[in-house]
């Protein structure tokens, strides 16, 4: 019971924070909007239905007109916001919000997953190769996209990923067995590996070099609705499934011999663990690019919050990185980069990662410092 409330307790704090940031992204930028016109126009976005009609149209189909049926509904709201706010809040800076949001969820979740199957906290998604078969996917659909038979840039990252962790897995097993320490190893020479054939596809790529490199830095730049709606159902049905598996980790955090006396079928749940935290993974870093330290740091400082009981540590941390991404691709967005000496470099694309990397890379150094990194 105890649990149950602390659980609820947080994730209520930290989805009433997302919330907060998600406003707050959204009325910055070159044309300031205040909070409660953001509000209101998101609510208008969400289109929420609250009486349908059913309509009849027709359509010109060789020379005659064929009825087509269609429907009419009424939203719920319909909050008075000037036209070029709404417009704004819906169409430019929301999708971008809300994929931040995305991502950064599937992030934190697969970190956390990632750091508990580990037992490591150093542990994150692409410790396994993910992100690098994800960014040789992207990089090859960009550099020679007329070797990529199938769909475009977001599949062809999406593919290489979940191939490359899938590939990972079968190079690791054998007589039914995958020690987490040789998955470690494979991930590391094939990661290796694709280090190499991305800089080969990388000199070869031509003038399309930037946006590759770009696309590797990890960026939200240009973010559709069409985006958020290919990775937003893959890393909502995975984390989902994800936490009904929280007791499992749980028991593996006590080692493979102690899980199975426990009745744990340790291999099987080692494969789903490692299957899922792919695909979520899989799912951000293809709309993304590898965006790093989202699925390191902010794992580790809710464990440092919440402890290490997955059934809680779970769901929070898959919150916290959503609001962490939004804050970060919030800075990405607004400014320009200030160097020293005076030199200032304006560009309409600050990839988020370089902010992830500089934010999270020396919050971590202070951990280590102050002797705050455990073991999970």
């Amino acid at each position: 019971m105890e649990r149950s409330v602390r659980t609820a307790a947080w994730s209520v704090g930290l989805t009433a924070l997302l919330v907060a940031v998600v406003v707050g992204s959204a009325a910055l930028g070159s044309v300031r909007i205040d909070p409660l016109t953001v509000a209101m126009a998101t609510l208008n976005a969400v289109a929420v239905p609250s009486s349908i009609i059913l309509t009849e149209s027709t359509v010109p189909w060789i020379g005659i007109t064929v009825p087509v049926p269609g429907f009419e509904y009424t939203s719920v709201f319909s909050f008075d916001v000037p036209g070029g706010h709404q417009y704004i809040v819906e169409n430019i800076r929301l999708p971008r919000i809300a994929l931040a949001a995305t991502v950064g969820f599937s992030l934190a979740a697969a970190g956390t997953v990632m750091q508990g199957f580990f037992r490591n906290p150093l542990a994150d998604p692409s410790i396994i190769g993910v992100s690098s078969g994800a960014a040789a996917g992207a990089v090859a659909a960009i550099a020679f996209p007329a070797l990529i038979p199938f769909g475009g840039l977001h599949l062809s990252a999406f593919v290489g990923a979940l191939g490359t962790a899938f590939l990972v897995y079968a190079i690791a097993t054998e007589g039914g067995r995958t020690p987490v320490a040789t998955l470690l190893l494979a991930g590391v020479a094939i990661q290796a590996f694709l280090g190499a054939m991305i800089s080969y596809m990388l000199v070869h790529s031509g003038d399309d070099l930037r946006r590759a490199v770009i696309w590797m830095m990890g960026h939200l730049a240009n973010s559709t609705w069409s985006d958020v709606r290919f990775a937003l159902p893959v890393t909502l049905v995975g984390v989902a499934v994800l936490l009904t598996y929280t007791r499992e980790m749980n028991v593996l955090l006590l080692g493979e011999e102690d899980a199975h006396h426990l009745g744990v079928d340790v291999e099987r749940t080692k494969l789903l663990l490692l299957a899922l935290a792919s695909i979520v993974t899989a799912a951000g870093v293809a709309v993304a690019g590898v965006i790093g330290f989202v699925g390191l740091v902010v794992p580790h400082i809710m464990r440092l919050l919440v402890g290490p009981d997955h059934r809680i540590l779970l769901p929070t941390s898959a919150l916290a990185g959503a609001s962490f991404l939004v804050a970060t691709d919030t800075i990405a967005r607004l400014g320009t980069l200030s160097f020293p000496l005076g030199l200032e470099l304006s560009t309409p694309i600050v990839p988020v990662g370089i902010i992830t990397a500089a934010l999270g890379a020396p919050f971590f150094l202070f951990l280590l410092t102050r002797r705050e990194v455990h073991s999970v």
